[in-house]
């Protein structure tokens, strides 16, 4: 079968470190680029109550384009194994159950929850994490049934939404509702993880919410906070005119400007966000007052750098986005302010009102009225063989106008 497949090359690693490739330099690199288009190994179902899917569309993520690109942290290494094919945002129809399988059957259509937690593992008793239902923050994820990996996409033993095939086990499966089409149900999980993100953070009627960056993550976030009926008011920072269209749309209340000069920035947000902005003697300014919860949804260093300073004393600095390797971050107002520094990954049992409701299943039930109010953000499918071209459409947004890039395979 035909599928994008992830070699780890040290030497390739180190070059695309030092020439920086992304967006518009990509097809002069192309031959550095750690991953190939063509025939993949068809994975094997690992045991009874594992199924086959065959992806309708999947998504690219930040992750994915750190793990290319040379972006991501070294820390993540060990508990990948090679190779792997890409891809953990994925919507698809089964083709084929184990005899296990109770769940499911052939042709329904699925969304993919990738954490490869004990249950899918096979592991018994379940990890303290497991057992909370927080399989993303999984103890085991280098033991068990198949070969090490956190994720669906970089387990060389799963496959996959980069290609023509991979296999999940049932209980990362959940079923697409019939209002929501393929293309909107890519959408899902990165949701699921914005969704986790906004339910975690303390924001009452009258709070101001800063959203740094309006890219895939950040727009998620807004639509996150306005689904799961969050009052406050949001301040959105968007760096380029398709971003601001699509964050006032989907619930931001104020626009600040993502670029520019630091100086006149700093001004803007802070006026937005109740601040004052001083100058020291040297370095960049210093603000006192912001936003009762910052969410970086961008998580480069000056991303943090700026959401610490922004975060109003007592407030709650949420991190969103897969970091790369922040350095030049000035933490002091994080000890000044005395701020709560908040990290969320991935998805897991969150309190509703009343219920306590796991993020995925809480995401599909607002995709039912949210989903066509998403669909914007994607973009023109791509075809996996056209992989440079989408990894380009990906990695320069500017250029593209595209929120979410996404594969179309079936």
């Amino acid at each position: 079968m035909k599928g994008i497949e992830f070699r780890r090359s040290l030497p390739r690693y180190v070059l695309l470190k030092l020439l920086g490739a992304r967006g518009k330099r990509l097809h002069g690199v192309r031959a550095l680029l750690p991953i190939r288009y063509g025939e993949v190994a068809e994975p094997r179902l690992p045991g009874p109550a594992w199924v086959r899917v065959r992806p309708a569309y999947a998504g690219i993520c930040g992750s994915d384009l750190s793990t290319i690109f040379a972006k991501g942290s070294p820390y993540l290494a060990p508990i990948t194994s090679m190779p792997f094919v890409l891809g953990h945002e994925v919507v698809g129809r089964v083709v084929e159950t184990g005899v296990g399988v109770t769940r499911f059957r052939e042709g329904d259509r699925v969304v993919l929850h990738p954490a490869l937690g004990c249950r899918v593992r096979g592991i018994e008793p379940l990890c303290d994490s497991c057992r909370r239902g927080r399989d993303a923050l999984c103890r085991n994820i280098t033991r068990g049934a198949i070969a090490r990996g956190v994720q669906t996409g970089y387990c060389r033993d799963t496959g996959g939404g980069w290609s023509e095939g991979f296999v999940a086990h049932e209980s990362q499966l959940y079923p697409v509702p019939a209002e929501v089409d393929d293309a909107t149900a890519v959408l899902i999980e990165p949701f699921s993880c914005c969704l986790h993100a906004a339910l975690s953070a303390p924001l009452d009627r009258g709070d101001t919410a800063l959203v740094l960056g309006c890219g895939s993550i950040g727009l998620l976030t807004i639509a996150a906070l306005r689904a799961s009926g969050c009052a406050a008011r949001i301040v959105a920072a968007a760096k380029y005119d398709h971003q601001r269209v699509l964050a006032k749309a989907l619930g931001a209340d104020e626009l600040a400007p993502g670029g520019g000069a630091l100086r006149g920035r700093y001004e803007a947000w802070g006026k937005l966000v109740g601040a004052d902005v001083l100058k020291p003697e040297w370095g960049k300014p210093t603000v006192i007052g912001g936003a009762d919860v910052t969410f970086d949804c961008v998580a480069s260093s000056a991303s943090i750098d700026d959401a610490v300073r922004f975060t109003r004393s007592g407030g709650t600095m949420m991190l969103v986005g897969m970091p790369s390797v922040p350095s030049g971050v000035d933490w002091t107002p994080l000890w000044f302010k005395e701020l709560t520094l908040k990290a969320t990954y991935a998805y897991g049992p969150e309190r509703v009102g009343e219920r306590t409701l796991d993020t995925f299943d809480y995401a599909i039930e607002l995709f039912r009225t949210w989903g066509p109010r998403l669909t914007p953000m994607l973009s023109r499918p791509f075809e996996l063989a056209d992989y440079t071209g989408a990894l380009a459409c990906a990695a320069d947004t500017g250029r593209s106008g595209a929120a979410k890039t996404v594969f179309r395979i079936g």
